[in-house]
């Protein structure tokens, strides 16, 4: 069973980054096929794609935060992670770490969520 759970600040001052792991259990991020992605939700809104890590460590983003986002990855750890820079009160949202099934083949599968942890973007 793979597991997934978010860990890092709750919250973020506007202007800083906003950094958070994802710690994988029960399967390799570097396993064929697969991907590691970043989904939001903010309050009172639709989910939103940020990026995703595919299993080669290539990274794809959403082009409207692909100015500010970052995601990497320490297979040794089978963590990845995001960085979202210069945040503003608008980023404050439930952020998800998810497995996309299927990854270069298609079509993708969500299949597997973390729990989601909070992160609020106040001084």
């Amino acid at each position: 069973q793979v597991q997934l759970q978010e860990s890092g600040p709750g919250l973020v001052k506007p202007s800083q980054t906003l950094s958070l792991t994802c710690t994988v259990s029960g399967g390799s991020i570097t396993t064929t096929y697969y991907a590691w992605s970043w989904i939001r939700q903010p309050p009172g809104k639709g989910l939103e794609w940020m990026g995703v890590i595919g299993y080669d460590g290539s990274t794809y983003y959403s082009p409207s935060l692909k100015s500010r986002t970052y995601i990497s990855r320490d297979t040794s750890k089978n963590q990845f992670a995001l960085q979202l820079s210069s945040v503003i009160p608008e980023d404050t949202a439930v952020y998800y770490c998810v497995r996309v099934g299927k990854y270069g083949v298609g079509p993708y599968e969500y299949d597997y969520w973390g729990q989601g942890t909070q992160v609020t973007v106040s001084s």
